[in-house]
């Protein structure tokens, strides 16, 4: 593989790591909300939940689910049931006004882990980008560069996530007197983010 090569692909890894969008989302809430322990557990989650579409495409199995629109289908309506769940679950809880000295209870790293790791995998479109991404960078007769591309591509996210999640540590406080403000904002986003996925097109 040309040093070209990975570095056209690690510009492009970063640009997809360093854009907007669910999984900023969930990292930021998480560390605003409940603390840097519970937001790095949901980066570990992501990142294992991009690890396992990583592999399941280098060995072809969502390229089985891209190609069954009855697959892909499940997968993301799956995605969005989950997504809208967090989303009216959060705005329940929103319900009730928090302050610094009275908390709500802290995910647990499994909890926090979890949550990460079941929204990456019920999101086909992370599949999907693997599939349609990999391939274009990976040289012929040469599937070990595969895991090279994966690692550049975890790796960055490890670095960005956890920078998200002490930047957010650092308006932690002043944010948590807006709690619920930031509770109902992030959830309606859950929200339509869930929608949104339920209805969009491949």
């Amino acid at each position: 593989m040309s040093t070209v090569a990975l570095l056209s692909f690690s510009l492009v890894a970063l640009l997809t790591v360093l854009t907007p969008g669910l999984d900023t989302v969930m990292v930021l809430r998480t560390a605003l909300l409940s603390g840097r322990r519970a937001a790095l557990g949901v980066v570990l989650g992501i990142s294992l939940g991009c690890l396992v579409w990583a592999v399941a495409s280098l060995a072809g199995l969502t390229a089985l689910l891209t190609a069954s629109e009855v697959a892909y289908d499940v997968v993301r309506w799956l995605g969005a049931a989950y997504l809208i769940y967090l989303g009216a679950k959060a705005l329940w809880n929103s319900r009730k006004a928090a302050s610094l000295e009275d908390a709500r209870p802290v995910p647990g790293p499994r909890a926090s882990l979890r949550a990460g790791l079941l929204t990456n995998l019920l999101n086909p479109k992370v599949g999907v980008f693997y599939l349609s991404l990999l391939p274009q960078f990976m040289p012929a007769g040469q599937p070990a560069w595969g895991a090279v591309l994966v690692a550049v591509h975890l790796g960055l996210g490890l670095v960005w996530l956890p920078f998200l999640v002490v930047v957010a540590g650092r308006a932690r406080a002043f944010l948590l007197r807006q709690q619920v403000l930031l509770d109902r904002v992030t959830a309606s986003v859950f929200v339509a983010l869930g929608v949104k996925l339920a209805f969009e097109a491949r």
